[in-house]
């Protein structure tokens, strides 16, 4: 695993240094409650996949009032005292920039399942770690685009994939997609663009460097670049 602080794919570039984030918060997290002073939310789909350095974040709403969310960037643990905080530095993000850092309290409540109580607005949320969704951990980015805008990333968790697409700051044209990876096919289970909820796409990865992987998608293959690249 290393720090990847090379802005010419278009993504922008880490502020400071980037540490490793603790095994237990590795794998694919599913919420199942976010409570605030004024409402309380159970059906919104939302997976949070955390790897060593690098996560993402996907929220697709089930009611016709939620909001679609998602981000993607590097995550930071710090201990303040005896409590434990999360930072989420959004690198590419669905909606406007926020105004405050999105940092969480964290408690593990047991080994899968965590709670996050907020640290610049009152909320919590209950998490809970999908099975098979710890083990390889992968993180790539796409070479340069001859367009200029930001590279595709491939983020790989256990048995799950997330695929991150921001070619425009906000609109129908950014992508993150969510699902399982297996045999070379990403079933994608929800995205930012609902056209592709339920589709099967072909993602072939195979390692040829230390550095590189060949990458086999959307009937090209090229040499992606490795942030993260962990297979027990």
């Amino acid at each position: 695993m290393r720090n990847f602080d090379d802005t010419s794919d278009g993504w922008p570039a880490l502020l400071g240094a980037v540490g490793d984030v603790p095994r237990r918060y590795f794998g694919v997290w599913s919420r199942t409650l976010l409570e605030t002073p004024n409402s309380r939310d159970t059906r919104t789909l939302v997976r949070w996949m955390q790897l060593g350095q690098w996560h993402v974040d996907l929220r697709v709403p089930q009611t016709a009032s939620g909001a679609l969310q998602g981000f993607c960037g590097t995550t930071r643990i710090t201990q303040v005292g005896t409590q434990e905080m999360c930072t989420w530095q959004r690198l590419a993000d669905y909606q406007p920039p926020r105004a405050t850092s999105d940092e969480g309290w964290i408690v593990f409540e047991t080994a899968d399942r965590l709670r996050e109580d907020g640290v610049h607005s009152v909320y919590f949320e209950e998490w809970e770690r999908l099975p098979g969704s710890t083990g390889r951990r992968m993180a790539l980015t796409e070479p340069p685009r001859a367009d200029g805008k930001p590279s595709t990333r491939l983020f790989v968790s256990g048995d799950y994939m997330m695929r991150v697409r921001p070619v425009d700051p906000i609109g129908p044209a950014f992508e993150i997609s969510f699902g399982k990876y297996a045999q070379g096919r990403l079933q994608v289970e929800a995205s930012t663009i609902a056209s592709l909820t339920g589709t099967n796409i072909g993602i072939a990865l195979s390692q040829v460097r230390d550095d590189q992987v060949n990458v086999s998608m959307d009937s090209l293959d090229s040499q992606w670049a490795i942030l993260e690249w962990v297979v027990p």
